[in-house]
């Protein structure tokens, strides 16, 4: 299966045993107070080489302590971190994985009070602060520590390392115009832009040897005004090769550009493939392209086609560590699959949290969970509610060995996740639903339709344990005019569902992320949509990745928002208010959307009091919020009982 995938290639003196590359990702956990790696890192890492990756990479290795580009990563900068990182070198090479360090300095990007770059230009966006512009002496003293890192690096055991030269970080900052305004050696000239990231170069290659393979991570578009753009990853491709670099691994994008670095669920599958085609014409050493690729029938084509060499992997083997030998095994349907909502891993990195996914609940959790054991004892457990936490909870109930039974009130499965799937450009939703109903079917797990928790159903089976998992739905709000009006009104789920239409003009009450996707979903359909969010911000609860595509598309259909919105009162066609201080009306309306809060279901939790069963509250039934907390919520309970 997958044979372009799945054959072996040579990288400078390595050989990976497959064409798969787990991208160095920050993942901001797993070290100690002096940043030096411990276990948690440590079997994040196992679990992904055992997984079947090819070659991976130990993501944010900083070369100096004024580069650390986020608190909780793993310093390369001192002696003292080559022990631990000996130990994590020794258990990741037990099964067959080429094993490197990413080396960076994340310059302006860096998450400290002082911040050094080539020039004194903070970051166009995420980070903010001064920046001090680099003397000469500290720029040749920064290219030292990165080949003190990769000596370190050498000793530790890696098999090599990778330069990060993307995504806006230091040597990218020299690399681009915009960021890089210098007028001596180092400034100016696409030489002298390029000069700072050869010198790092050949001081590795002076302290470890020309026969240690260094790869390098470099944009093939900065995707912003003035930035690096693909000719110039082109003109210097051929250089880099002639210089000894082992591969080139093409990305895109840096803070504040147009298209993001981590691209969300609304953007196109290998996004970033059309540069490493374009650059892999130049070279003759291999070739990584990364960006959106998610399903391994697509990374095969890509090989296949010669459009790359390899393929980067990142958020794919976080969702999970097994998708190289599920993909290999023509198992396909048991990879879990990343949903591209950017939740857990690059928007809780980018707020200084440790990384996690919303979709596996296990990432960074691997170093508890080793030894896990299954309990002596099992117990039959009823689900009520076939929504994600749902099904998440039946799944794993299964795998602790529990005599499972899943009852659905509806027709199917999916709760109000497979409406969300409904929207413009968030079909991939599915894809978790589809994962989960999956694996129910293959674990025999007996499920009821058309079913809704009875008194007469729990005494009938006579469970151990009662799951509720019943959901939400939309909540009313009390709004002066809003019941009298003569505007059609109807909730978001009426709307997303199909049970209800609207006619051509419509308020959409409710700025958080359904607000926006509802919004979204009617403009789509050629409807003139007015937003009114009654808080300081929109969609909070959603990845700012996410959601910058998502405010894009609505910028493309004209749906207009205001924040910040106290209503006054409702009129027969349109709503009168105000918004950060100015009074609106609109009028000619005719259909108001509800999509506010929601409230949860749990009116069988009064079934309790009358069964010997243990009742538990998860997902929406306990607490409406976004999809991390149902699905950690439900594996969570399944495995503490």
């Amino acid at each position: 299966m997958f044979s372009n995938l799945f054959s072996p290639i040579q990288i400078g003196n390595m050989t990976s045993k497959n064409r798969l590359l787990m991208s160095a990702m920050s993942i901001n956990f797993g070290v100690d107070d002096n940043c030096c790696v411990t276990d948690q890192l440590v079997q994040y890492l196992v679990e992904r080489a055992k997984g079947g990756i090819g070659v991976m990479l130990v993501g944010g290795g900083s070369v100096h302590p004024g580069g650390q580009e986020l608190p909780d990563l793993p310093q390369m900068y001192n002696d003292d971190c080559i022990p631990a990182l000996k130990k994590m070198v020794e258990e990741v090479k037990k099964y067959d994985t080429l094993f490197g360090v990413q080396l960076m300095h994340g310059g302006r990007q860096s998450y400290l009070p002082e911040k050094v770059a080539p020039s004194a230009i903070p970051a166009p966006a995420v980070v903010k602060g001064e920046v001090r512009a680099l003397e000469i002496d500290e720029i040749k003293d920064l290219a030292a520590c990165f080949g003190d890192s990769a000596r370190r690096c050498r000793d530790a055991g890696f098999d090599f390392v990778e330069l990060h030269g993307a995504h806006g970080y230091l040597i990218n900052q020299f690399l681009a115009p915009n960021s890089n305004i210098r007028t001596d050696e180092y400034g100016g000239s696409f030489e002298n832009r390029s000069r700072f990231l050869f010198d790092i170069i050949y001081d590795i290659q002076k302290k470890v040897g020309k026969d240690f393979p260094i790869g390098i991570r470099i944009n093939g578009n900065d995707y912003i005004e003035n930035g690096w753009e693909l000719k110039d990853t082109v003109k210097i491709g051929p250089l880099l090769e002639k210089a000894g670099i082992a591969y080139l691994h093409v990305s895109g994008g840096v803070y504040g550009s147009t298209e993001l670095t981590i691209p969300s669920m609304y953007t196109d599958h290998g996004c970033f493939v059309h540069l490493a085609e374009e650059v892999k014409k130049h070279v003759n050493i291999p070739v990584i392209t990364v960006g959106r690729i998610k399903y391994p029938d697509h990374a095969d084509k890509i090989i296949q086609e010669g459009k790359a060499d390899m393929v980067a992997l990142g958020r794919s083997v976080l969702a999970d560590p097994y998708y190289p030998e599920k993909a290999k095994m023509g198992q396909v349907e048991k990879i879990r699959p990343c949903i591209g909502c950017c939740l857990g891993c690059i928007h809780a990195v980018l707020a200084k949290e440790p990384g996690s996914c919303v979709v596996n609940p296990d990432v960074g959790r691997e170093y508890k969970l080793k030894d896990e054991q299954k309990p002596s004892k099992a117990l039959k457990v009823l689900i009520a509610g076939g929504g994600p936490a749902g099904m998440a909870a039946a799944r794993q109930f299964a795998l602790q060995g529990h005599k499972t039974i899943l009852c659905e009130k509806g027709k199917e499965t999916g709760g109000l996740l497979s409406l969300a799937a409904k929207a413009p450009g968030r079909e991939e939703l599915d894809d978790i639903l589809n994962f989960f109903r999956q694996e129910i079917e293959s674990l025999n797990i007996k499920t009821l339709f058309d079913t809704e928790l009875s008194l007469d159903l729990i005494n009938k089976i006579a469970p151990d344990k009662v799951i509720l998992a019943t959901g939400s739905m939309p909540d009313m709000p009390v709004i002066k005019g809003l019941f009298q009006t003569q505007m059609d009104l109807v909730t978001n789920v009426d709307v997303i569902s199909g049970q209800e239409t609207v006619k051509d003009k419509v308020i959409v009450l409710g700025g958080g992320m359904t607000g926006l996707i509802t919004a979204d979903f009617l403009a789509d359909k050629g409807k003139q949509v007015v937003v009114l969010n009654r808080k300081k911000s929109f969609a909070e609860e959603m990845a700012s990745n996410d959601r910058y595509y998502l405010r894009e598309r609505l910028k493309l259909g004209h749906v207009s928002l205001y924040k910040n919105v106290s209503v006054k009162q409702f009129t027969n066609d349109g709503v009168v208010f105000k918004s950060n201080g100015e009074e609106f009306t609109l009028t000619d309306f005719q259909s108001v959307v509800i999509s506010e809060k929601h409230s949860a279901i749990r009116d069988a939790k009064k079934l309790e009091r009358k069964t010997k069963a243990k009742f538990h509250l998860i997902g929406d039934a306990k607490s409406p919020r976004h999809l991390m907390y149902c699905i950690s919520e439900a594996e969570e309970i399944a495995r503490s009982v």
